[in-house]
């Protein structure tokens, strides 16, 4: 049978690895929303409403890329905090990193919450 310390050293860098996927499809959906959003709005400047300035279409598209890029680079953010800490838990360096790492993973379900119980459960397991 196998023995505790290989079994959690195997959970922590199952943690990790789940961590750094995660960070990575985060980055990749943050990206993919700020650049549909860049691209919408131009489309619709350019494309759709091509109208003289001052017309309704200027004071409501706006607002649509401005909100859709503030939820993007925050996913962003948390996608490469997410990787971070994947490469940390996966190396053994900062717990505290780790666990962050983790932390902000959690928005992609059920990957993000694998990771902070598998990083948690792994604490003695860091320098």
């Amino acid at each position: 049978m196998e023995s505790t310390s290989n079994s959690k050293s195997g959970l922590l860098t199952a943690g990790g690895v789940l961590s750094l996927i995660a960070g990575i499809l985060e980055v990749i959906g943050g990206v993919i929303i700020v650049l549909l959003t860049a691209g919408v709005s131009i489309m619709f400047e350019l494309i759709i409403f091509p109208s003289p300035p001052g017309g309704w279409e200027h004071h409501i598209m706006p607002i649509i890329p401005f909100w859709l890029i503030i939820v993007g680079v925050p996913i962003i953010a948390m996608g490469i905090v997410a990787i971070v800490g994947g490469i940390s838990a996966i190396r053994r360096g900062s717990f505290g990193l780790s666990l962050a790492g983790a932390i902000c993973a959690l928005p992609s379900t059920i990957m993000g919450i694998l990771a902070v119980i598998f990083v948690a459960v792994s604490k003695e397991k860091f320098e």
